[in-house]
């Protein structure tokens, strides 16, 4: 099962920025405070991105670590690439298709991370068989990815703004069932950690920026929802209503990432 999926970095950097701006927990250090890698650790951090994950391992570690981030977007491997030159930072960026064979000899790490990628996948199975191929025994896997309950006033939204259903998300559709399934029937050790973090939005302006880069026509997800440039606008002018209408009720609007943080050993 895959999905069509197009995101451009822009709007995910607006999501991001979003979630460090108005939510009340850090995400990085839960997972540090889960993980505790040790120094001279190697690590590999599948689907790095612009080398958020890579940061939070190389500050933790002092340094002391042997860590690669791999992706397939080159924009955001430019980021990654900058964000370890502004920090002299010592790790390696490789091109890394997670669809294909991994380029790294069994056993090669201590610990593979995957967060927030590992569900727009094509092939599950042959994926996650590559993470526990490359990791040596009693190393350990940790990915993550949104739960079912995930960002509900979002979704209640905009249901409410168009009468439509939500399509499938990759996420929460696959992460807590297809991929924590077959993630235990290869791993020794399997656990399932759920970190929440409330979004606290005061006013509609960042919950309707928020909407916007995730509703982007950039992202096939939601293409069914629209019609055209104006058929956007026009659903984008209800949902802001809505988000007006919930605000002058309660005073704020309240959006809880709902996150499951799977934690296999080998």
């Amino acid at each position: 099962m895959g999905f069509e999926y197009q995101e451009t970095t822009a709007d995910l950097r607006t999501r991001i920025d979003i979630h460090a701006q108005y939510g009340k927990r850090d995400i990085d250090q839960w997972m540090l405070g889960l993980l505790r890698p040790a120094k001279g650790s190697r690590i590999l951090d599948v689907g790095c991105g612009s080398g958020k994950q890579l940061e939070a391992f190389h500050r933790y570690l002092e340094g002391e670590a042997e860590i690669i981030g791999g992706d397939i977007n080159e924009e955001l491997l430019g980021q990654a690439k900058a964000r370890k030159a502004a920090l002299g930072a010592g790790w390696e960026i490789r091109t890394l298709d997670f669809n294909q064979r991994f380029p790294f000899a069994d056993g090669s790490f201590d610990l593979v991370s995957c967060c927030f990628a590992i569900y727009y996948a094509r092939d599950i199975p042959l994926t996650i068989g590559e993470m526990d191929r490359v990791l040596a025994p009693g190393g350990r896997l940790f990915t993550t990815g949104p739960m079912p309950e995930n960002k509900r006033l979002f979704y209640d939204v905009i249901t409410e703004a168009t009468g439509r259903p939500i399509p499938p998300m990759p996420g929460s559709s696959r992460y807590s069932s297809e991929i924590l399934t077959t993630i235990r029937d290869r791993f020794q050790t399997v656990e399932l950690h759920v970190f929440e973090n409330p979004l606290v939005f005061e006013s509609a302006e960042p919950f309707l920026q928020y909407t916007r880069a995730s509703l982007s026509e950039d992202r096939k997800l939601w293409v069914t929802f629209f019609e055209g440039e104006r058929d956007y606008e026009r659903v984008m002018n209800r949902i802001e209503a809505v988000a007006r209408e919930r605000l002058a009720g309660d005073d704020k609007l309240t959006m809880t990432k709902v996150v499951g943080g799977i934690l296999a050993t080998k």
